[in-house]
């Protein structure tokens, strides 16, 4: 199982774009059928110099063409990387993305604007997981080469669909979904393997609420 989250950033992906009015076409299993969206040029950006205020509870949400998910960060286990997905977030990194990666009964992966599985955003942070860390079903976790120290994020993260997935504390844990998982159950269901889903999935827009 761990050479399937090493190998992320390897693969050559293809993946899909976001389309939300009424007429869209579905497939079967309840997602819309899309185009993939262009790839963009890499980034080279500055890390955000804050953290984010632990008496606040920050919300990702995803919507996607399988529809959406959110995700509750957890910014005490991972300070850093945390506030790097809120800042990359507000700026619209994660618009018109794709969700590149999806191993069936294991997890799904996205985050990577160049479409090309080692894209990010030029920086990276370290949060890393405690040694009893478990990625269970929901969990939300940073994506990482083999020869990057355990805890190294960029921007691309994975949701587990396994009931575990049975992975060494190697990846910062950034929050759980908390609402939707049927969406990404929706994703996981277009898993044909270890690599592209059967039709392109798009992230057509990430935003972040505050409570």
């Amino acid at each position: 199982m761990r050479a399937l989250i090493l190998a992320f950033l390897v693969l050559a992906l293809t993946a899909g774009c976001g389309g939300g009015d009424d007429e869209a076409a579905t497939s079967g299993d309840g997602c819309e059928v899309v185009q993939r969206p262009e790839s963009r040029d890499p980034e080279t950006r500055e890390a955000p110099n804050g953290q984010l205020d632990r008496g606040t509870t920050y919300t990702l949400t995803f919507e996607t063409s399988c529809g959406s998910f959110a995700v509750e960060l957890d910014t005490d286990q991972a300070p850093k990387t945390t506030a790097s997905l809120v800042a990359l977030a507000r700026d619209g990194y994660f618009d018109g993305t794709i969700l590149h990666r999806v191993v069936p009964g294991f997890v799904v992966q996205g985050g990577d604007p160049t479409q090309t599985g080692s894209g990010g955003p030029g920086y990276s942070t370290v949060d890393v997981p405690p040694a009893d860390a478990q990625y269970t079903r929901g969990v939300v976790a940073m994506a990482k080469t083999q020869f990057e120290p355990a805890g190294t994020s960029g921007s691309q993260f994975f949701v587990v669909t396994a009931e575990d997935a049975g992975l060494p504390p190697d990846y910062a844990i950034v929050g759980e979904v908390t609402d939707g998982m049927d969406a990404v159950e929706r994703i996981d269901a277009l898993g044909v393997g270890d690599g592209p889903p059967s039709q392109p999935v798009v992230v057509a827009t990430v935003t972040v609420a505050e409570s």
